[in-house]
């Protein structure tokens, strides 16, 4: 175990580099700058903020420099948000998005997992075309439609929720409903293959022969092997949905991380586009580390190679 740990941080790391490098590059290959949209800025004035965030330097000098301080784990300074560092941004922003994602994630769990295991155990039957179309709807149906039509049912229509601001608890309930509900419907299709996948093995039908009940069957055997492939979805689905979602975090005006990363691609701002986007492949590859490791608890029998 310890060696396969190591083995995966070091892959973590070089992924990680990579992943800088990729988007230091690509980001600086768009034409134009973090000041071509100032208003009534001169040249004079435009050159001056170059030469202070370093971005008058040639490409190569900027990239070594960037590496050196992200060793040190310096993100650099916004060049928007005048006076903040990205670390600064990330600290603050990503608790709140955390917290949301969190509750989401929780959800669709609490959600996704029983769905699908009613369905495999009904499968055929109403209740299981029903969970299937809702699933289906789950997928199918964009996170800004899921918004517009709880913030048009639940607050425009009836006036039970507010619809921007985290000022209260209601204020969480509709972006949980609108994060949840893609990964809520996903894992109730996941789970529902891999229950009747499960179900259909020969260990399955050998615990129905010596006589155990099909729900002390499924429960005790069936559920910790086809849970498997929900806990490999909840890797990444976890990272990408505690940063914030981007356009669940517009729509309701949730001051999280979600919006910064689209308030800094809007606005060119180069070093919290790299920060975010270091931070969540980070958080991507710690959660992918976790979910493996955690594949030896749920399954003793694997192997970690």
């Amino acid at each position: 175990m310890a060696k396969y740990i190591i083995k995966r941080i070091a892959m973590a790391i070089v992924t990680i580099f990579a992943v800088a490098t990729v988007t230091f590059f690509v980001m600086n290959m768009v034409p134009g700058g973090p000041f071509m949209s100032e208003k009534a800025i001169s040249p004079q004035a435009q050159a001056a903020l170059n030469e202070k965030y370093g971005l008058d330097k040639p490409l190569g000098e900027q990239y070594i420099t960037y590496m050196k301080d992200l060793l040190h784990g310096n993100l650099g300074l916004s060049v928007k948000q005048r006076g903040r560092t990205v670390n600064m941004i990330i600290e603050t922003k990503f608790p709140v998005s955390a917290k949301i994602g969190g509750i989401a994630i929780l959800t669709a769990v609490l959600v996704g997992v029983p769905l699908g295991s009613i369905a495999a155990f009904k499968r055929g039957t109403a209740v299981d075309n029903i969970i299937i179309i809702f699933s289906t709807c789950g997928i199918a149906v964009p996170s800004f439609v899921v918004c517009t039509i709880l913030m048009y049912i639940l607050s425009l229509k009836l006036g039970l929720l507010p619809t921007f601001g985290l000022a209260s608890w209601k204020n969480y309930i509709m972006p949980v409903m609108a994060l949840s509900f893609y990964p809520s419907s996903y894992i109730a299709r996941l789970m529902r293959s891999s229950m009747l996948d499960v179900m259909g093995q020969d260990y399955m039908r050998t615990a129905r022969a010596k006589g155990l009940s099909q729900m002390v069957s499924i429960f005790k055997h069936a559920l910790r092997n086809a849970v498997l492939p929900v806990v490999t979805y909840l890797g990444p689905l976890l990272a990408y949905t505690v940063t914030g979602s981007f356009i669940v975090e517009k729509i309701f005006t949730i001051p999280g991380l979600g919006s910064e990363f689209i308030g800094s691609i809007t606005g060119r701002d180069y070093p919290l586009i790299m920060g975010t986007t270091i931070f969540l492949a980070t958080l991507m590859v710690i959660m992918n580390v976790l979910v493996d490791v955690a594949y030896k608890f749920i399954d003793p029998r694997i192997n970690l190679k």
